[in-house]
C-alpha cells in the first residue's frame, strides 16, 4: 500500500465563555431569568443587587481597573432602559402608522448591534461605563402591604385537597377511616380523580400483609363513599364514567321532591349512558346507546343534553393558576388618534433585574492583589459579564420588538384580522442578526398589546395565496375561521368544506385539510360535535 500526505483544511468554531452565556440569557423566559439571577448572586460575591430607588446603575469601580464615566444623558429618561451600546438611545421608541416614519427607528437600530465578542480572558480590562445602564429596579412589593402581587393571590387559592380536607373535619369517624380518607384525598390528582385502584393502594401500604391488606382495603372503600360524597360533586371517581354517573346521581336526588317522573327517567336513562364505552358518547351514536340502554332515542338526546351540562374535571377550579400568570416584556402603548395614532414600545421594568458590581469587595481585590487573586479576578470578569450579557438580552428582545411593531401595524390598529405574513428570516435581516437569534428572543417573551398579552411568535405566520396575487396571514386566517364558527348556526354547524368555501369568497386559498388543521389548533371541535342536540 502506497502512503501518501494529505491536506485538509476544516473550520471549528470555538464560543467563549461571554458568548455562551449570551446565548443561554437571550434564550430564557423571565421566570428562569430571574432563578437564574439569583443563584449568580448567592454563588458570585461580586455580584449585587442596587437599591430600587438608585437613580442609576452605580459600579463603584473608581478603585478597580478604569473608573466609571457619568452619563448625564443616560439619566434623563424615566424608568425607559438603556442600551450599554449607545448612551443617547433611549428604551422606549414611537412608531409612527405614516410610512415617512419607518426609515428611521430602522436605521437607528441597526446601527447599535450588540458586540457579543470577548475572549474570556481575565486580563481583559473592558469599559465599565457601557455596562453601567438605567436599568429599573424591579419592584417587588415585599414592603408594601396594600398592594398584592399577582403570584401571591395566585399561591393564596385554595387547593383541592385543602378543600376535601376542610370538609372532613365535620365527619365524626373513628381514627382509621379518618387516616384512610386523608390519604385517598392526598391520592387525587389536579382534576379530582383517584387514578390508582383501592387495592393497588393497599397493596403499597400493606406489602406482603395479607390480613393487614385486607383491612385498609375496607378502610378505603368505606373512606372512597365519604370522599365521594364531598363537595365538588364528583370528586373521588376511578373513571370519567363514575364521575358523571355521582353527579347524575345528586342531580337526581334534588329533583326528588318533585312529580315528573319523565325527569326521572331521564337521569336514569343517563346514569345508564354513562356505564357504557365513552366512545359512544363522543361520537353521540344514539341508535347504538338506545339499544344497549333499552331506550328510544328521544329519551337518549334529552340524556345527552343533561350529561353536556356535567363537569367533567370536578378539581379544575381548584388547579393552581400561578402557572398560567404571564408577565410580559415588551409593553406597547397606543397614543394619538386617527392618522397620528402612535406606538410607544417600551421594556417592561417590573422583569429587568438592576444588579452592579460590588464595589467593596472590587476596591479591595484590587489593593490586595498577590497570590489567590487569580480566581477572584475571574469571578470578578464573571460578573461584569453577567450584567452586560443581561443588559445585551433587553436591548436585543427591544429591537425585535420594534421591528415587529414596525411590520405589524395594522394588528395593533385593527386586530387579528389584519395581522399581515412575517417570517423570522425578515427581522433577521432587518436588524443583520442570525435567524436562530430571533428565534431564541421570540421564544417565551410576552408583549402586552392593546388587544392583549400575547408571545412574540404571535406575530409571525406563514402566508397563504389570494386570488388577487398578495398574501394573507396564517394568523388572519385562523381569526376568520373562529369568527365563522363563533357565528355559525348551532343546528347546522359549519363544515370544513364550508369554511374553505366561505373562505375562497373571502378571496383565500385555502384547503379543506388546511382549514381542518388550523381548527384543531384554535381547539375547535368538528361540526358532528359542535351540532345541538
Amino acid at each position: 500500500m502506497k502512503q501518501g500526505l494529505s491536506l485538509r483544511v476544516s473550520q471549528h468554531l470555538a464560543l467563549t465563555p461571554q458568548l455562551q452565556q449570551s446565548i443561554r440569557l437571550l434564550q430564557l423566559s423571565t421566570l428562569e431569568l430571574s432563578q437564574e439571577v439569583e443563584q449568580m448572586l448567592d454563588e458570585n460575591p461580586f455580584l449585587e443587587r442596587t437599591a430600587e430607588e438608585a437613580a442609576r446603575e452605580e459600579f463603584g469601580l473608581d478603585a478597580v481597573d478604569t473608573p466609571v464615566q457619568r452619563d448625564e444623558v443616560a439619566e434623563a429618561g424615566e424608568g425607559d432602559f438603556t442600551p450599554p451600546s449607545a448612551s443617547t438611545s433611549t428604551a422606549s421608541t414611537e412608531t409612527s402608522t405614516t410610512a415617512a416614519d419607518s426609515d428611521g427607528p430602522a436605521a437607528e437600530i441597526a446601527e447599535r448591534e450588540p458586540d457579543w465578542e470577548g475572549d474570556g480572558t481575565v486580563d481583559m480590562a473592558p469599559d465599565d461605563s457601557e455596562w453601567g445602564s438605567d436599568a429599573p429596579a424591579r419592584q417587588n412589593n415585599l414592603g408594601d402591604d396594600e398592594r398584592a402581587d399577582a403570584t401571591e393571590l395566585a399561591r393564596s387559592q385554595e387547593s383541592l385537597q385543602s378543600f376535601l380536607h376542610r370538609q372532613a373535619l365535620s365527619l365524626r369517624l373513628s381514627e382509621n377511616d379518618s387516616a384512610a380518607l386523608r390519604f385517598l384525598i392526598e391520592s387525587l390528582n389536579d382534576d379530582g380523580y383517584l387514578e390508582d385502584s383501592l387495592p393497588a393502594l393497599a397493596s403499597g401500604l400493606a406489602g406482603d400483609d395479607n390480613d393487614q391488606f385486607d383491612d385498609l382495603v375496607h378502610h378505603f372503600q368505606v373512606a372512597l363513599g365519604l370522599l365521594q360524597s364531598l363537595e365538588p360533586v364528583g370528586v373521588g371517581a376511578r373513571d370519567l364514567g363514575e364521575c358523571l354517573s355521582i353527579q347524575l346521581r345528586a342531580l337526581a336526588a334534588e329533583d326528588e321532591d318533585g312529580e315528573e317522573e319523565d325527569r326521572a327517567q331521564v337521569y336514569k336513562t343517563a346514569i345508564a349512558i354513562c356505564k357504557q364505552p365513552m366512545e359512544l358518547l363522543a361520537r353521540r351514536d344514539f341508535k347504538r346507546l338506545a339499544t344497549l340502554t333499552r331506550s328510544n332515542e328521544e329519551l337518549v338526546r334529552l340524556a345527552l343534553q343533561v350529561i353536556a351540562r356535567l363537569e367533567p374535571k370536578p378539581g379544575r377550579r381548584f388547579v393552581d393558576v400561578e402557572r398560567n400568570i404571564v408577565i410580559p416584556d415588551v409593553i406597547v402603548t397606543k397614543t394619538g388618534r386617527g392618522t397620528n395614532v402612535k406606538f410607544r414600545v417600551m421594556l417592561n421594568p417590573e422583569v429587568m433585574p438592576r444588579l452592579r458590581v460590588h464595589d467593596i469587595y472590587a476596591g479591595a481585590l484590587k489593593s490586595h492583589k498577590g497570590e489567590g487573586s487569580q480566581a477572584l479576578s475571574q469571578r470578578l470578569q464573571e460578573a461584569r459579564w453577567f450584567i452586560k450579557n443581561i443588559q445585551q438580552r433587553f436591548d436585543t428582545i427591544l429591537r425585535v420588538s420594534n421591528a415587529i411593531v414596525e411590520r405589524q401595524k395594522s394588528y395593533f390598529v385593527h386586530g387579528e384580522l389584519a395581522m399581515r405574513p412575517l417570517v423570522l428570516r425578515e427581522i433577521a435581516d432587518e436588524l443583520g442578526l442570525h435567524e436562530s437569534t430571533i428565534s431564541r428572543v421570540t421564544t417565551a417573551k410576552y408583549m402586552a398589546t392593546p388587544f392583549g398579552t400575547v408571545e412574540l411568535k404571535y406575530f409571525f405566520g406563514s402566508a397563504l395565496g389570494t386570488e388577487t396575487g398578495g398574501n394573507a396571514s396564517s394568523t388572519a386566517v385562523r381569526a376568520l375561521i373562529k369568527q365563522f364558527v363563533s357565528s355559525e348556526s348551532i343546528k347546522k354547524p359549519l363544515s370544513d368544506s364550508q369554511i374553505s368555501e366561505m373562505l375562497k369568497e373571502q378571496g383565500i386559498e385555502c384547503a379543506r385539510r388546511t382549514v381542518a388543521k388550523y381548527r384543531e389548533a384554535l381547539r375547535i371541535a368538528p361540526a358532528n360535535l359542535r351540532k345541538a342536540l
